[in-house]
């Protein structure tokens, strides 16, 4: 189940990007003058009737397939005593349930598992996989009035440097957030958790205490509001930044040490890869522990 479910999730993603067109947003900004760092909005490359399909997605696709790919490959043939790639699909599968285990418990675990862990590897393994030298160099361009090649148009870009992928993601788990949070407290319940009407005493000291938590649970709905924003920001802004850091000190560096100057950021952007996708597994986790869990079961 957990395999069938992250196989459907995956597909999803590759898709996501469709929820919001930067680049018809923005306009045709992205594919105009020279550019020397990642524009914000991706790259339009093709139009198949209503379906707008830009670099990014095609980088989405790519790398949802490879994970489809690997994931079937150690999974098809599962032996007791296990090959190579099995090994490192079990090794990763159960580390990562153990670690949402502690956080969401053990019963909710079962029923959230799969979107964490989908999400934890897809975000990984997308931010990795834009970090492959050359990846943003292949495209079109246009040379300027000194002779200097420019890219204008790059073929592939990062994922999650685009804000659609970003924020299909997390209006993605907002939505599944809610649905798990009902299941667990019901429509009553789940109302009752946010305003923590009840319980204060009769009186004015009871009424009074109504009142407060009332405008607490009003606060509250804001900071969950908020919740898919921070998401989809805080990864876009940290792989966005990463890169244009990469392409400015390569720049800087030139043709011959151009690779020497940016090795040492090279390294940490894939360090920061990986926190990132850990961060943003965490805090799904955690926002749906915090509603979830109650208090005879919280961790």
């Amino acid at each position: 189940m957990f395999a069938f479910r992250s196989l459907l999730f995956v597909l999803f993603l590759a898709f996501t990007p469709l929820a919001v067109d930067a680049a018809e947003a923005h306009g045709e900004g992205g594919e105009g003058a020279a550019h020397h760092g990642l524009t914000p909005d991706a790259v339009r490359l093709f139009e198949v009737g209503p379906l707008v399909v830009t670099n990014s997605m095609v980088v989405t696709w790519v790398v949802a397939a490879l994970i489809i790919l690997v994931s079937q490959m150690a999974t098809r043939n599962a032996k007791l005593v296990p090959s190579g790639l099995q090994n490192f699909w079990e090794w990763l599968v159960e580390s990562l349930y153990g670690f949402f285990e502690s956080i969401v418990g053990p019963k909710l675990v079962k029923k959230t598992f799969w979107y964490f862990a989908t999400i934890f590897i897809f975000i990984l393994f997308t931010n990795w996989f834009g970090l492959i030298p050359g990846l943003g160099t292949i495209g079109w361009g246009m040379e300027d009035v000194d002779g200097h090649f420019h890219m204008t148009q790059p073929l592939l870009r990062g994922v999650n440097a685009d804000l659609n992928m970003t924020s299909a993601m997390a209006l993605s788990f907002f939505a599944l957030w809610l649905v798990w949070s009902i299941q667990a407290n019901g429509v009553k319940g789940f109302l009752e958790h946010i305003f923590a009407v009840k319980g204060h005493g009769a009186g004015f000291m009871g009424l009074f205490l109504v009142v407060v938590f009332i405008f607490v649970g009003l606060i509250e709905i804001v900071s969950i509001s908020v919740r898919p924003v921070a998401l989809m920001f805080r990864l876009y802004g940290n792989v966005f930044a990463g890169e244009n850091i990469l392409e400015t000190v390569m720049h800087l560096g030139g043709i011959w040490l151009g690779w020497l100057f940016v090795l040492p950021f090279y390294l940490l952007e894939i360090l920061v890869g990986l926190v990132q996708a850990l961060v943003f597994a965490l805090l799904t986790s955690v926002f749906t522990a915090l509603m979830c869990l109650h208090e005879d079961g919280a961790h």
